[in-house]
Order: C-alpha cells, then sequence, then structure tokens
C-alpha cells in the first residue's frame, strides 16, 4: 500500500507546461490601443493650416529641421517661438557638423508670403541650399 501512495502523490506533484495565450493576447491588444491613441499626439510644433497641393512626399535620409512659420508671420523650431534676426545662430547650433541637413517650412496657409519667402531667403544667405516647403496633399 505504501508504493500506491507514492505513485499518487507523485502525479499531483506535476506542474503543468501549458502557455495561458488569453492574457498574453490581452496585454498585447491593450498596448495596441494605446499605442494608436497616443502617436496622433505625439507629433510637436504648433498647429498649422497647411497648404493644399499636388505632389508625392520626399524621401531620404538626411537630417531634417523644420521651420513653422503662422499666420501672424513668427517663426517657430517646435513649440518654440523664435526671433527672425537669431534664426540662423539657432539653425546653425542645431546642425552641428551634419553637412547633409535639410530645412523644411511649414508655412500656415493664411501667412504673409512675404514671410515665408523672407525665411527662405536668409537661409539662402546662410548657405542652406536644401530648403523644401511643407504641404498636405490635395483631396481628390
Amino acid at each position: 500500500m505504501p508504493k500506491a501512495v507514492r505513485l499518487h502523490s507523485r502525479r499531483e506533484s506535476r506542474r503543468n507546461a501549458n502557455i495561458n495565450m488569453t492574457n498574453l493576447m490581452d496585454v498585447m491588444m491593450v498596448l495596441l490601443v494605446v499605442f494608436m491613441v497616443a502617436a496622433p499626439m505625439m507629433t510637436s510644433g504648433i498647429p498649422l493650416d497647411l497648404p493644399k497641393v499636388g505632389g508625392g512626399t520626399l524621401d531620404g535620409k538626411d537630417t531634417s529641421i523644420n521651420i513653422s512659420v503662422d499666420k501672424d508671420g513668427n517663426y517657430y523650431i517646435g513649440q518654440s517661438i523664435i526671433e527672425p534676426d537669431t534664426i540662423i545662430d539657432k539653425i546653425m547650433a542645431i546642425k552641428g557638423e551634419n553637412r547633409d541637413v535639410t530645412i523644411t517650412i511649414s508655412g500656415d496657409a493664411s501667412s504673409a508670403y512675404g514671410s515665408v519667402i523672407g525665411l527662405m531667403a536668409m537661409l539662402k544667405e546662410a548657405g542652406f541650399s536644401k530648403v523644401g516647403l511643407k504641404t498636405d496633399a490635395k483631396r481628390k
């Protein structure tokens, strides 16, 4: 009799080595929803109404600096307002030793034409040759 009791206790001591996939799927679904909600909020800068034009997106591996021009003609890098006489110094400090830096100007659709063109002229005089304008795609 003692032998039968011993076999019974050995059977009870075995562990279940199965993985419960339901808990893993629940965690992954929650993470997916969190990232889907948080991703649109991660854009930095000021809200602008960009002009709607046709064209494709630019692709490349260059570093890009985005300068925003609001409807009042103020210049921004990120969310910080930059004075026109110090903008070149700020961009040079951000650029550092990277020679392949590109500058993207995001101008509000209702901003003064002279503000955007004046910024482009300042950048050209400072020696920046890779300057582009950011727009939204035209709706069909």
